[in-house]
């Protein structure tokens, strides 16, 4: 079997190869897709985004397609980035400018009031309609200051408690992925999916 995972975000790809590597399944990326069309992320939350995708790209690819949006909510922020994580800094966002206005809107502000929570939503599609959803969340500080050099989006600035005041950008990918917002979203996913292929059989 194979799906579709709906990002062509070479970070995200490998987290959720990695995450998902005790299913019995092929996975390939919007990258062997030449033709793929760029769907609009125009929802109003993660979850709304997450369907839109893993429906278009279920139906242009032919393929059961897993989708997935996720975010950073910051407390002080009122809970932004959010649903604009990706693109908060423009039309032209990267995860360095991201960053880089994350910090400024949080000048000033002690660590204490920085209290932060990454959010993912996955989706599961075939042509015909979604088959499930599933969420997953990481609570969590931003630091004063980018720190690692691994992870992508706002991983340099993300402190989890239990990480003894390393970002997710200091610490491995194994290590990362023992608390994110991606893991535990993807860890429901496993066991639904289980269970989807069961009664398909």
């Amino acid at each position: 079997m194979k799906i579709l995972i709906a990002t062509r975000n070479s970070g995200k790809l490998r987290e959720i190869k990695d995450l998902l590597s005790s299913l019995k399944v092929e996975f390939v990326g919007l990258n062997e897709f030449a033709n793929a069309p760029i769907v609009e992320e125009d929802g109003e939350s993660f979850k709304e985004n997450a369907v839109k995708k893993a429906l278009e790209f279920a139906r242009f690819g032919g393929l059961l397609t897993l989708a997935e949006d996720s975010g950073i909510e910051v407390e002080a922020l009122g809970g932004r980035p959010g649903i604009l994580s990706a693109r908060y800094s423009g039309k032209n966002a990267t995860d360095k400018k991201n960053n880089a206005k994350l910090l400024k809107e949080l000048k000033g502000i002690a660590k204490e009031k920085r209290r932060a929570r990454y959010v993912c939503v996955v989706a599961l599609a075939s042509r015909q309609g979604i088959i499930f959803t599933t969420e997953g969340e990481c609570p969590g500080h931003i630091a004063l200051e980018e720190r690692g050099e691994s992870g992508f989006g706002y991983d340099p600035l993300f402190l989890h408690p239990a990480l003894g005041g390393k970002t997710f950008a200091e610490v491995p990918l194994a290590v990362k992925n023992e608390y994110s917002h991606r893991a535990r979203a993807l860890e429901v996913f496993k066991a639904k999916f289980r269970a989807f292929m069961e009664e398909e059989k």
